[in-house]
């Protein structure tokens, strides 16, 4: 039976809103991360069956099948396809997930898979453009007139009892974490830089504490809990894995850094929206045989502090394994490339610290989830 593997995993460094990449076209940055892949590979392009690229907003320079126009730009082969893939925050996991699918069946010997999203120069929100995604029929059924991110953050944490202060211990861990990361040089080895322009992930705030984040005037709710300084960072970024079988990798001469293990989806409330990473990693858990003492990190992505920290209660995670180069509080969440991100940070570090088992979790807007368990080769 046929597996899939993960050959090799990069990504640019995040870049903050209005920073480093506002002059740089999507299509722009997906093709430095394709190009990163060939040259660390050895890699021909045109051996490559589909790229299939995720990404959230798909309009204006992110319209027009991103994932193609990036090839292109990339200067690969006409011959080689494209796709972009839509589930929301999940997008670019999702991406991985059915190259994966592809690979196992047979129908891709070689596939890419990733994401991207350039938020400064096609604002999150705006394929909307004053429609209203949801018709009466669902308004009605959830007894709501809109669905709401924010919102539902406050409402993980009233449900789970967290406190403000926790949430800002949580994000300045968070800060910390990134910048011991970047410090020690753990992230060297997944990034690609873009020469002259970033070097390393560009949100992080040294010296963030929960004194400077108690100052933060909460964004959703007056009497609320959630602020700037403990939600994800609107982010530019992009991300690419090179996904095939182990005995083509061999063929190759690749040496595969991890097997993509099991991927599972779930979803849950789209009213509080936030909370179905708890049923994704139980049902991968349980698909794979495995316990969360089993996992030596999880990649939880930190649209909102109170996203990991409910996970963390329902789970029974240790702090050790939660987040441990930091998350998206710290160094930003550019929509449709976090998943290829959080996976490519992932799986470096179960390579640098010999770790078996890893899985990574998302929360996606509409109430849905993705897990993905990775297992070291």
């Amino acid at each position: 039976m046929r597996d899939a593997v993960i050959v090799d995993a990069v990504r640019t460094p995040v870049g903050r809103r209005k920073g480093a990449y506002a002059e740089i076209h999507p299509g722009d940055l997906t093709a430095h991360v394709l190009n990163a892949l060939v040259e660390r590979n050895d890699l021909d392009p045109a051996l490559v069956d589909d790229v299939v690229w995720g990404c959230v907003t798909q309009v204006s320079e992110q319209s027009g099948n991103i994932g193609r126009v990036g090839l292109l730009a990339a200067g690969w082969p006409t011959s080689v396809p494209s796709t972009t893939v839509d589930r929301r925050c999940g997008s670019s996991q999702q991406a991985v997930a059915f190259a994966a699918a592809g690979v196992i069946s047979g129908q891709y010997d070689i596939a890419v898979a990733g994401g991207v999203e350039a938020m400064t120069r096609v604002p999150m929100g705006s394929n909307v453009a004053g429609g209203r995604p949801y018709p009466d029929s669902v308004h009605e059924r959830f007894g709501v007139d809109g669905f709401n991110q924010g919102l539902g953050a406050e409402m993980v944490a009233e449900k789970w009892g967290l406190s403000r202060t926790q949430l800002d211990e949580y994000s300045a861990r968070s800060h910390e974490r990134a910048a011991a990361a970047i410090d020690s040089g753990a992230l060297d080895a997944q990034l690609a830089p873009i020469e002259g322009v970033l070097a390393t992930d560009e949100g992080l705030r040294r010296g963030t504490s929960v004194e400077t984040l108690s100052g933060l005037k909460t964004v959703f709710k007056e009497d609320g809990v959630i602020h700037a300084g403990n939600s994800s960072q609107i982010s530019d970024g992009t991300g690419a894995l090179l996904v095939t079988t182990s005995e083509i990798a061999k063929q190759h001469g690749w040496t595969p850094m991890a097997r993509i293990h099991t991927t599972v989806l779930a979803g849950d409330d789209p009213v509080i929206m936030l909370t179905a990473p708890i049923p994704a990693t139980q049902k991968a858990l349980a698909k794979a045989g495995l316990s969360v003492s089993d996992i030596g990190a999880f990649e939880v992505n930190e649209a909102f502090a109170p996203v990991p920290l409910a996970w963390q209660a329902e789970m029974g995670a240790s702090d050790d394994v939660l987040n441990p180069l930091g998350g998206a509080i710290a160094v930003g969440h550019p929509l449709g490339g976090s998943g290829a991100v959080l996976m490519t940070r992932l799986v470096h570090h179960m390579r640098d610290n010999g770790i078996r088992y890893g899985l990574q979790t998302m929360c996606e807007a509409g109430g849905q989830a993705n897990a993905t368990i990775l297992e070291l080769l």
